[in-house]
Formats: structure tokens, C-alpha cells, sequence
């Protein structure tokens, strides 16, 4: 692993494999580490230059100074949809994707994210569309509240999160039991959580994310300008971004591929890796050819 220095803060990142590059944006609270490693494998395997990165605020990228938003905070830059006094927003977070970007001269990338990285891709397409070949959301949405978390998931939410690192990896492993689909394997989470606990531990930067997604835009009239080719690929047993997001997603993109999995939930299903990386790739082949410069 190394680091840049790029859009005024620090960048963890990791490149795996030598071809086309591919950037990979992880959601809420994840670390680039959170990737499952066979589906990193996966897309070296077809011949992609793979970049994970630690979002700020995660893994060993930049973390903010000063207390987290309160509650209040996050719901005002929620409902009402002004400027609140928020760290930082999602725009900021693809600007540091940009920056990752160019401060490796990679050119431009394949784009993939997942839950909130698939908010900051969609926003990196919209702000830099020169830096995006193609984009593929995952388990993500526009940005429109309605109908965003299953209301059941809703009111079991605030037992599932803790800002104790003692409690971190056992609450991780329900909060996956609760969201993750019928081929949740609590083992490989359980072993997988502790890595990233003992990497790094960050509650109150989370708290910072989550109110950088509530103080976001809704995208929806905004996405109908992307022309890089898109895919949209949810579960459709995802409680937390619920189905319809991706369909909102893939609606409110032109010309955008949706590829939804039954029993799937909010994760990354070993079971589906293949047909997920043969989606990404043939998106992938839909995008214009890089012309040589100088």
C-alpha cells in the first residue's frame, strides 16, 4: 500500500494487477481492505489495473478533525436539504477520487462503487467526466429519500451501530446478518470485521460520511447527463438501499444496464462474483477507446 497527497488530504490507496485501469469506490465506513479479495482477483484476472483507495475519514486516508455531527445536524442536512455545518459533503469525496486519479496519472478509469461509492462515482462521472470511461453502481440510488431503507431495518438500526471498538466487530457481523442476504457467511465477516477493526477504527468518521450522504443532493435530473456507459447492479433483498434505488438509478441514467440478484442483499455474494465481473467488463467494452495524447 502507498499513499498520495491529492485534493488537499491524504489518500491510502492499493494497485492490484497491470491493464486497464479500474477504480474501485467502497460505501459507508468501509476501508479499501474491505473488498473481498477473491473479487479483486477477479477483475486482475480480466485484465484490469485495480486502484482501492480508503475514503477519507476511513482506513488510513485523512480523518477529520473535530466532533462528529450531532443527529439534529444529519437530519436537518437530510430533510431540509440546506447548508448545515457538515465536514465535508459527497462532492468533496469524488473530487478526491479525481485527485487519486491524476495524482497517479492512471488517465482515465473504469469506474465501480459500492453503496455510498456508488453515490461518490455517480457524482465523479457528473463533476469529472473526463476521468470515467464507464461507471457501474452498485447497491446504491439517486439520492432521493423516498423509499430508501426498509422501515423494518429502520427501527433496528440504533442496536446494530456502536461507537464502542470493543463492541465493533461483533455489531459489524449483526448489523451483516440483518442486511447481507441469504448467502451471508457470518465466519468470513466475523474474520473479515476484526481485520478492519485492528487496521482501523473510525466511528465518529463514519458518523462524518453518513452526514456527508444526508446533506447530498437528490442526483436524479442530474444523472440524465451522463453519456459514459452504466451499469446499475442491486440485490433484491437489499433492506438497506432498498431495490428501488437502483431502478431509480437505472432510469435516470440513458442507455444504463440494470442487473438485479435475487436473495441478495446489501454485500457482494461470493456465489455472484463471475457474472458480476462479466457485467462490469462487458460494460466496460462499451466504452470509447482511449485516444494517445502527445
Amino acid at each position: 500500500m502507498a499513499a498520495v497527497e491529492a485534493n488537499g488530504i491524504t489518500i491510502e490507496y492499493e494497485i492490484s494487477g497491470a491493464g486497464t485501469p479500474l477504480l474501485l469506490v467502497m460505501g459507508l465506513g468501509g476501508q479499501l481492505t474491505s473488498w473481498p479479495p477473491g473479487f479483486v482477483d477477479l477483475l486482475v484476472e480480466r485484465g484490469f489495473q485495480v486502484i482501492r483507495f480508503d475514503n477519507r475519514d476511513s482506513g488510513l486516508s485523512t480523518i477529520h478533525d473535530g466532533p462528529a455531527p450531532t443527529r439534529r445536524q444529519t437530519f436537518l442536512a437530510s430533510v431540509l436539504r440546506r447548508r448545515t455545518d457538515v465536514p465535508y459533503r459527497l462532492t468533496d469525496m469524488a473530487d478526491d477520487a479525481a485527485g487519486l486519479l491524476r495524482a497517479l496519472g492512471v488517465g482515465p478509469a473504469h469506474v465501480v462503487g459500492m453503496s455510498m461509492g456508488g453515490m461518490i462515482a455517480q457524482t465523479l462521472t457528473l463533476a469529472h467526466p473526463e476521468l470515467v470511461r464507464s461507471l457501474t453502481s452498485v447497491m446504491s440510488n439517486t439520492g432521493n429519500r423516498r423509499g430508501g431503507t426498509a422501515p423494518s431495518l429502520l427501527a433496528k438500526l440504533p442496536r446494530l451501530i456502536t461507537e464502542d471498538r470493543d463492541q465493533a466487530v461483533e455489531k459489524s457481523v449483526a448489523l451483516f446478518r440483518a442486511i447481507g442476504g441469504d448467502e451471508f457467511d457470518e465466519a468470513t465477516h466475523r474474520e473479515s470485521a476484526k481485520a478492519d477493526v485492528a487496521r482501523s477504527y473510525q466511528a465518529e468518521g463514519t458518523a462524518r460520511q453518513t452526514a456527508a450522504i444526508m446533506a447530498g443532493p437528490d442526483r436524479t435530473e442530474l444523472l440524465s447527463a451522463i453519456t459514459a456507459p452504466t451499469l446499475v447492479i442491486h440485490g433484491l433483498a437489499d433492506p438497506l438501499v432498498l431495490p428501488s434505488g437502483g431502478i431509480a438509478t437505472a432510469e435516470a441514467i440513458r442507455e444504463s444496464r440494470l442487473l438485479m440478484f435475487p436473495g441478495m442483499g446489501h454485500s457482494l455474494p461470493p456465489s455472484r462474483w463471475e457474472e458480476i465481473v462479466d457485467a462490469i467488463v462487458t460494460n466496460a467494452e462499451r466504452a470509447a477507446p482511449v485516444t494517445a495524447t502527445g
